[in-house]
């Protein structure tokens, strides 16, 4: 399961309107979001062409590493067709009886995928059809070790630079800062996912920051990224920023134009040097944390 993405410019609007549950954004906010996209290479789209590459690359490392079973993967989407729904309805279809369910996203919040969670046992519900879930795979040590590879590489950017003079700046969505009281455990388990990378790479010089907040009159997580470039700039004089979007898995919009454009754009005008570790996709190891994740429910092991 993920989060969707509209699939050209023509989507974007039924797209937003969905996540606004039937609320159309308004010509000034479609225009902002259609040239978001337009900047990303033109509205090149990729974060469908990486899910759908991600499902057919778990599928294959399944069957490789487990040929007792046969495993066939399917995709539902939180915002775009094909719909959660669709998902397990289609399985139904083709006489599975027995699902697992995992979510392209390492960590757990009743208000992400604790939702996709609900959605499919919905479904599941109303039909002849047994499904078990995974919550989190937030420190399954070979994603720590991917993850550590990719900030390796970034820290290498900056040669002859000390690694203690480099910031590195751990990220993800922000949620509504509601979470906080309900016991939810999205933040302790990015925090934990930011610390065994940096054992793993032995880096000190880092802190957390949070993207994509909604605009509502509701508080969100913060401080939000871009807030504290601007504050290190000015308080702590950084000039050397490594940016590792860890609550992302994939190309797309928060990561392509968020960083790669409006944080870089800052980072310039701030005199800063401003890398981004690169995304997951469908990286080798990153397909491992997913098969071991769904075998772990079956008793047996991929690593």
């Amino acid at each position: 399961m993920s989060y969707g993405t509209p699939e050209s410019l023509e989507q974007v609007e039924a797209y937003y309107t969905h996540i606004r549950r039937g609320n159309p954004p308004s010509p000034e906010q479609l225009k902002e979001l259609k040239d978001r996209y337009e900047a990303i290479v033109g509205g090149v789209f990729p974060l469908r062409e990486n899910t759908n590459n991600q499902v057919q690359a778990l599928q294959d490392e399944l069957n490789l590493a487990y040929p007792e079973y046969e495993f066939s993967c399917y995709q539902g989407l939180k915002h775009a067709y094909p719909f959660i729904e669709d998902g397990v309805s289609r399985m139904v279809e083709d006489g599975i009886t027995e699902a697992i369910g995992i979510v392209l996203a390492p960590h757990y919040s009743t208000m992400s995928v604790g939702t996709y969670i609900k959605r499919a046992q919905e479904v599941v519900d109303e039909q002849e059809i047994s499904m078990k879930f995974i919550q989190n795979y937030h420190l399954h040590p070979l994603l720590i070790q991917t993850l550590a590879i990719r900030l390796t590489d970034a820290l290498a950017k900056f040669p002859g630079t000390p690694k203690d003079e480099i910031r590195v700046i751990f990220s993800a969505h922000s949620l509504p800062a509601k979470i906080l009281e309900m016991n939810d455990p999205y933040v302790e388990q990015l925090l934990e996912t930011s610390r065994a990378i940096c054992a793993k790479t032995n880096v000190t010089n880092w802190q957390f920051a949070w993207q994509s907040a909604g605009r509502t009159a509701t508080p969100w997580l913060g401080p939000d990224i871009l807030d504290v470039l601007k504050s290190l700039s000015a308080e702590e004089q950084i000039k050397h920023v490594v940016i590792s979007p860890i609550g992302f898995v994939s190309d797309h919009l928060e990561v392509l134009y968020d960083i790669d454009i409006e944080a870089q754009k800052l980072a310039q005008e701030l005199e800063m040097h401003l890398e981004r570790t690169t995304s997951l996709n469908t990286d080798s190891l990153y397909m491992k944390v997913l098969a071991d994740s769904v075998l772990g429910l079956l008793g047996v092991s991929v690593q």
